[in-house]
């Protein structure tokens, strides 16, 4: 394709006409719905008069258009690709359209679409162009009525913004429903949902004594399924009252959940949409991990209503404002709601494997991005994860009640508009008296920081120094030589010989035995004064910046760390730093040709903390007893070998297995338990501990072990514990018993698509080498669907991005088979082939031949016809 055209940040102007009012009907029909919109527009006091109309539409069928009241003849304007051109408006004006779009055929799942006889849209970021005429940017705010007219015999439910205000039956055995949204909003938040679906219903009382209406709307076959939905919407919104001191604005607050669907949720003002996946949840289908996964998209959409609703951004480029600010938010609501330690461990373990990743790789891009050929390429790990980090230190340099008062004012000050990063920062730089500009570079420069620490003690002076020097390497556009130091808090202590922590002394400041370091300068160096034996410093805890530190630590310091510090994550960060090097030690022996070994070392801590669980909760020590990952190991190599990280893993795995086998088989049993399942942290410590166990008695391909595995899927009452159990039959012992076990899987839950998709992910990752044949089989099973997204991740997705050693296959297949997919999705799903090739694009460290397969495979797509979605990907991995 001809390169298409690209969007700067620095090009930003205002819009030439805003909208007040937007007046919408939808006749549903599935090859012709008709849409009828009336719009009163306005020009922008900042933008000159005689400015040319322009507004943004794609696959339309334009049935009519007049300008107040007067039919336009194609003279009065002109359609030039996604663009329509009215050359001479006046400054006040109500301009009405119709046109015809076929939402059976809209297989891209933007805009409004049909699935299922179920009719749903997803405007975010620009698919309301895929439904009528408009200016269709997040600065222009408008007031929507919306009617929805549909067949009542089919279409009994028609949802959409706002309050109901009219409905009534029509003669032709239609019925309609309108609907008015009290605040403005951009486009990107209208929602639409027309089927037969059932409603569960609840209330809940404001702090200011308002009653709303909750309402949950889902397939009949899926009503057994919301009851946890539902407890963790009233959840978010009292925390989100008590935490923020945001109150709900609407009589009524509605979620739908449906099957097909590019994203994780909506937050479509007062009418959230999700995807099934993540609101649908039962003991008998949902492992824990989904429960809590449920449990924080739900608040992540709810909490959106005042950080990206009531307040939003003024320009995509602005997008980690709204998403940072709110991922962060979850994350806390599901720390508070949950364990502290273990949701720090997982969000950074994610940061750390997939995001650390996108910024060493040929996408990387600012938090807020200067340019971009495809805006929907930008809901990244960046974005949302990195973003979120972001406001995290934020609040670490202004502490939590500076940092609610500046989130109080940002909201006051803001609601109603769109708005831009620097005016949240500046809020909270105007709160709080601290001068943020540097600050701001996070926003702007792309790539994962590095700091290096030194240490010097002088025994007779007693004091012990820190010397920080910071820097971030090159990135596409962003050279070296143009990062500039950033505005850095360091959390940290000092701990003495016997484990206890330091009461600090810096200058004449006595923060107690934790601070928070300010680091702003490329090298800065920190004295501690009265300092009377050489310490141990535990660094970032709680990981309180998103950057790679490195500080010489020996091993008996780390195992060090693991006993005696007080900070959860850094405890689980030293266990995962000494599992690292004995991990690479046993591979640069593999690689050698030499005999490997376990590490003393790091035996002796996993005994440890098997003898003496009391000193971390069982949700932490479960994080604590597991082994870094194969990517995420990967990651800290400059050269990557795939098939030597797996081989050294694995060595070291079973290692810990057999030389602690009465302690994981005591910790098994230990964890048993008869309870009744709920989904509550202290059973889902149980599960996660007795599972962790399982895994190590199952890594020997010990017999007994695998008949406990095999007696635990037949026993299970729920699907955490049969998951975990089928993982290790199916994972370990490729053989008659994990396809017996997978048969009887499949026979169980065929019905349920998103469990027969845990069983598609569970085939995809395992570590055999006929994985890939079988991946290809799966993809004429029943249960796949190409045109299902959340098939795609579960199958393909999972294979590309989970299954390493056979994805980076010698032969290429493992590309081959991406590259196949990826476009066939070109052509229905860009948005979804763009997220799908990615792995791809990440070739820079591995050796030469795989580098060249996977360059080959980027090529043989790139010669296609490719959407601007997958025209931006590849040629950035192959620039």
């Amino acid at each position: 394709m001809s390169e298409p055209e690209v969007v700067y940040l620095k090009d930003y102007l205002p819009p030439a006409y805003t909208v007040e009012t937007t007046h919408l009907t939808f006749e549903l029909a599935p090859e012709d719905t008709h849409v009828k919109a009336t719009l009163r527009m306005k020009r922008h006091p900042e933008r000159e008069a005689g400015v040319p109309l322009e507004l943004f539409g794609a696959n339309l069928d334009l049935r009519a258009i007049s300008l107040n009241g007067e039919a336009l003849s194609k003279s009065r304007y002109r359609i030039d690709g996604e663009r329509l051109i009215i050359d001479d408006v006046p400054d006040a004006f109500v301009l009405d359209t119709e046109v015809v779009i076929a939402p059976e055929q809209n297989t891209a799942l933007e805009g409004l679409y049909r699935s299922n006889g179920m009719y749903c849209t997803q405007c975010e970021p620009e698919g309301f162009r895929r439904i009528t005429w408009y200016p269709d940017r997040p600065d222009v705010m408008a007031k929507f009525t919306t009617t929805v007219i549909g067949d009542k015999a089919t279409l009994p439910i028609l949802l959409s913004n706002g309050n109901p205000i009219d409905q009534g039956d029509l003669e032709d055995g239609r019925h309609f429903v309108t609907w008015e949204d009290p605040f403005p909003k951009p486009s990107y938040l209208f929602a639409l949902v027309a089927g037969q679906l059932e409603v569960v219903e609840s209330y809940f009382t404001t702090r200011n004594g308002r009653t709303v209406l909750l309402q949950l709307y889902v397939e009949p076959q899926n009503l057994h399924k919301t009851e946890f939905s539902m407890g963790a919407l009233k959840r978010a919104m009292k925390w989100d009252e008590e935490t923020y001191g945001r109150e709900y604005d609407l009589d009524r607050f509605m979620i739908v959940a449906v099957d097909d669907f590019n994203m994780g949720a909506m937050e479509n003002k007062g009418l959230n949409i999700f995807n099934s996946s993540a609101v649908l949840a039962n003991p008998e289908t949902t492992i824990d991990a989904g429960f809590q996964r449920i449990e924080g998209i739900v608040a992540h959409e709810y909490f959106h209503n005042w950080s990206g609703n009531r307040v939003t951004c003024r320009d995509w480029f602005q997008l980690a404002l709204k998403e940072g600010f709110t991922v962060f938010r979850d994350q806390t609501f599901s720390a508070d709601t949950n364990s502290a330690p273990v949701k720090r461990i997982e969000d950074v373990a994610v940061l750390r494997t997939q995001q650390f990743a996108e910024d060493a790789g040929p996408t990387a891009h600012p938090v807020r991005p200067d340019h971009f050929i495809e805006i929907s390429n930008f809901y990244t790990l960046t974005v949302y994860e990195k973003g979120a980090e972001v406001v995290r230190m934020l609040r670490n340099l202004l502490g939590k009640e500076t940092f609610r008062r500046g989130t109080d004012t940002y909201f006051e000050r803001f609601d109603g508009q769109a708005v831009r990063v620097e005016d949240f920062v500046n809020t909270m730089a105007d709160v709080s008296g601290i001068d943020l500009g540097q600050f701001m570079r996070w926003y702007e420069q792309a790539g994962t920081p590095r700091i290096d620490v030194a240490e010097e003690y002088d025994a007779e002076r007693q004091e012990y120094a820190l010397t920080f020097r910071q820097h971030t390497p090159a990135t596409p556009g962003q050279v070296a030589d143009s990062k500039q130091p950033l505005h850095i808090p360091v959390r940290m202590g000092l701990l003495n010989g016997r484990g206890n922590p330091i009461e600090l002394a810096v200058g004449n400041e006595r923060p107690g035995h934790e601070m928070v370091l300010e680091l702003r300068e490329a090298e800065e160096r920190i004295v501690f004064k009265h300092v009377a034996e050489k310490p141990t410093p535990s660094l970032l805890r709680g990981f309180s910046a998103p950057v790679i530190l490195n500080f010489p630590y020996t091993r008996e310091q780390l195992a060090f760390l693991v006993k005696y510090d007080v900070d959860g994550f850094n405890r689980w960060d030293a266990g995962q730093r000494l599992a690292q090097e004995a991990i690479f030690d046993v591979m640069h022996a593999i690689q050698a040709g030499e005999a490997p070994t376990l590490d003393d070392t790091l035996l002796d801590v996993f005994d440890y903390l098997l003898k003496t669980p009391d000193r971390a909760d069982r949700a932490v020590l479960a994080e604590m007893l597991q082994l870094p990952s194969e990517a995420y190991l990967a990651g800290q190599r400059a050269q990557v070998d795939i098939d030597a990280i797996h081989d050294a893993r694995a060595f070291v795995e079973r290692s810990l297995a057999e030389q602690l086998h009465f302690h994981w088989q005591a910790l098994y049993e230990s964890n048993v338990t008869k309870a009744a399942y709920e989904p509550s942290f202290e059973q889902i410590s149980h599960r996660a501990l007795k599972n962790v166990a399982l895994s190590y008695l199952c890594a020997t391909g010990d017999e007994d072990a695998l008949a406990l595995a095999d007696q635990q899927f037949k026993t299970a009452t729920n699907m955490t514990d049969t998951r975990a159990a089928l993982t290790q039959l199916v994972h370990r012992h490729a053989g008659e018993r994990a396809d017996a076990a997978l048969k009887a899987f499949e026979a169980r839950w065929s019905h349920d698509p998103l469990v027969m998709d845990q069983w598609l992910t569970l085939q995809a990752t395992q570590p055999h080498p006929e994985a890939l044949d079988r991946v290809k089989a799966l993809m004429a099973h029943p249960a796949f669907s190409l045109r299902n997204p959340n098939r795609v991740r579960a199958l393909i997705g999972a294979f590309s991005q989970h299954n390493h050693v056979n994805f980076h296959r010698a032969d290429g297949e493992g590309y081959a088979l991406l590259a196949d997919i990826v476009l066939q999705l070109n052509k229905s799903n860009p948005e979804i082939a763009a997220r799908l090739v990615l792995p791809l694009t990440r070739y820079q460290r591995l050796d030469e031949v795989h580098q060249q397969l996977m360059r080959g495979a980027l090529e043989r797509i790139r010669n296609q016809s490719l959407s601007r979605n997958l025209y931006e990907v590849i040629e950035k991995a192959l620039a």
